[in-house]
């Protein structure tokens, strides 16, 4: 089963190509169910058969990245932000809450960005907040492209280097996701020391 996901999934972005990664990547970090691992891993290990280009991979990759990320900062921003200063108050959203999420943004938007983009479950959904937050578009667009072509970057070494073979992968990838969780957890850790010294 595994063995043959992993075929058709190289075959489609063999086919689909470096557009494909875009579009995939740029649903990715919508709201739509596309887990980049399933499209950049394949891509990594077609990279080291030489059909494809590790570094356009990158860049179509990240630049999806952050086209899927804009579209839910500009929907929560133009749509969301509007709705829940009229209508919060009946979904518990008061106005005091929205101002707190203005000032932790204005604050820790940048690491909670980078940092956001490289965990499971929260990747597709930090650029809502900070759209509903009104953060700094030219900053957000920094911090998404820096964690999105990290974490893709990872992905696709990954399937560089054992992409062909769909155990070690198995094996491998709840390692690999742990050791980036363990990583964000040390880097928050030390942006939360470094900003108490500093307000010291």
């Amino acid at each position: 089963m595994l063995h043959d996901l992993v075929n058709w999934l190289l075959n489609t972005v063999g086919v689909w190509g470096y557009p494909g990664i875009f579009i995939l990547m740029a649903m990715e970090s919508t709201v739509l169910p596309v887990p980049s691992e399933l499209v950049l891993i394949p891509a990594g290990y077609l990279a080291h058969q030489g059909e494809m280009n590790i570094w356009l991979i990158l860049l179509t990759a990240t630049t999806g990245t952050w086209l899927g990320a804009s579209i839910n900062y500009v929907l929560a921003l133009w749509v969301g932000r509007p709705f829940l200063e009229k209508y919060g108050k009946y979904f518990f959203v008061r106005p005091a809450l929205l101002h707190k999420t203005d000032e932790f943004f204005a604050k820790h938007g940048a690491i909670s960005t980078f940092t956001g983009r490289l965990v499971l479950g929260i990747r597709h959904l930090i650029s809502i907040p900070a759209g509903l937050a009104r953060m700094n578009f030219a900053k957000f667009s920094f911090y998404t492209c820096l964690g999105g072509a990290l974490w893709s970057l990872i992905l696709i070494l990954m399937g560089y280097f054992i992409g062909g073979n769909e155990q070690l992968i198995k094996e491998n990838l709840p390692y690999l996701t742990a050791a980036i969780l363990a990583s964000v957890a040390l880097l928050i850790g030390g942006y939360y020391l470094w900003q108490r010294r500093a307000n010291t």
